[in-house]
């Protein structure tokens, strides 16, 4: 599959979603390496790599950085890919904590 153009850096090129609204925020891996992105992109990325965070950008609509963060809690890592998801590694953060607090 050809990567789509036109869309924010955070977006993976294995994700077929259109960016949804401006580049908001950054988001940092765990070595400090870091992308900007959308937020709809921005969630996919901080909920796919471990120890990662989000930073708004100086222009960025109150409240990006706090709603990509809780975006991604919901989302399972690498969400744009089919399979089975029975893993820890392959859930959403939310998914483990409920699976652990029972």
């Amino acid at each position: 599959m050809a990567p789509l153009t036109g869309r924010c850096p955070s977006a993976h090129p294995d994700d077929p979603t259109p960016c949804a609204g401006p580049v908001a925020v950054t988001v940092l891996d765990a070595g400090g390496g870091g992308a900007d992105g959308c937020e709809h992109h921005a969630a996919r990325l901080l909920a796919s790599l471990e120890g990662a965070r989000v930073y708004a950008l100086p222009d960025a609509p109150a409240g990006a950085a706090i709603r990509v963060f809780t975006a991604a809690d919901t989302l399972r890592p690498f969400c744009w890919a089919d399979g089975p998801r029975i893993q820890p590694s392959q859930l959403s953060r939310a998914e483990n904590r409920k699976r652990h607090s029972r």
